[in-house]
């Protein structure tokens, strides 16, 4: 996606949570990071991040990966389950802990009162307790091929988060952090939705002794009343069925300008003329825009 892109060791990824069949801000998502990978003649994985089982549909995990075989995005290398990785996770923990950058908290969100969290607790509790991590004092500034460069005051606009859950779950932003590094992740292409949790992961792999990717955040497509579509606001479940016009419109949404006369073709002669074409720069800069109308709700 940048100049400084090496196609020799360029590793992507498209890491999905099961708490839902995949809609269009899935796909735009998952066509990108795909498309930038494949344009640099890179490999692309499917990670699959089941860290909450209480929020998860059992039959979602196995749609997802039928929905993109549909739509030929064809990953590389074996799917990776967050669910089997606690070992790891609690490898990341320890050494955390070691370095003194982890601490036991019993804090409840109604003891914060919505504040930020800093400094370590003095708390004596063994069990019921979630781990945080320690925030530095200071600043970070993170690069972003298409948004401008974020800039956090720490203390301020991140604090102490949490890493490992009051109930035991891993955190998404250790298990992303630690999954990235282990699965030599070069490049990290999705939507700007996610980016705050950019900072976070940035300052685990900075503790952890993990190089960060590069990051490239797109927009997101929002419904008519300006919501993101999302599973949490009931986005429209992408459909197996026209599968071909489906990723057309998705690659239109993209700015990526596909010719008319490829609305027809399948998925994927549309694919290897999207990768040939590929260009990330149209979208410098934008943050959303709304989803075509046939994948908006009727509110």
């Amino acid at each position: 996606m940048t100049s400084s892109s090496n196609s020799k060791t360029y590793r992507g990824r498209f890491a999905p949570s099961p708490t839902g069949p995949l809609h269009f801000g899935s796909l735009l998502a998952a066509v990108a990071s795909y498309l930038d990978a494949r344009a640099h003649h890179g490999t692309w994985l499917v990670r699959i991040e089941d860290l909450d089982p209480p929020r998860e549909d059992p039959t979602a995990a196995d749609s997802i990966l039928h929905t993109l075989d549909h739509y030929g995005l064809h990953w590389d290398e074996d799917i990776r389950y967050q669910s089997t990785r606690s070992d790891a996770y609690n490898d990341a923990l320890q050494q955390l802990i070691q370095q003194q950058l982890a601490f036991p908290c019993a804090c409840s969100r109604k003891q914060l009162g919505n504040q930020l969290h800093h400094g370590i607790c003095s708390t004596l509790q063994t069990s019921d307790i979630a781990w945080r991590f320690l925030c530095p004092a200071g600043q970070l500034r993170i690069s972003d091929t298409l948004q401008a460069t974020q800039t956090y005051e720490l203390a301020a606009d991140i604090g102490d988060f949490v890493i490992r859950r009051r109930d035991g779950l891993w955190s998404y932003q250790l298990a992303v952090a630690v999954d990235d590094a282990d699965q030599g992740i070069t490049h990290v292409v999705r939507g700007i939705d996610l980016i705050d949790s950019t900072a976070r992961q940035v300052l685990l792999q900075q503790a952890l002794g993990y190089s960060s990717p590069i990051y490239s955040h797109i927009p997101v497509a929002n419904e008519a009343n300006g919501q993101k579509l999302s599973k949490q606001n009931l986005a429209l479940p992408l459909s197996t069925e026209k599968a071909a016009d489906t990723l057309w419109l998705a690659l239109a949404w993209l700015k990526q300008s596909p010719p008319a006369e490829l609305r027809g073709v399948n998925v994927t002669d549309l694919l290897t003329w999207a990768i040939a074409n590929w260009q990330a720069e149209v979208l410098i800069g934008l943050t959303s825009m709304p989803a075509p109308g046939d994948f908006q709700r009727q509110l």
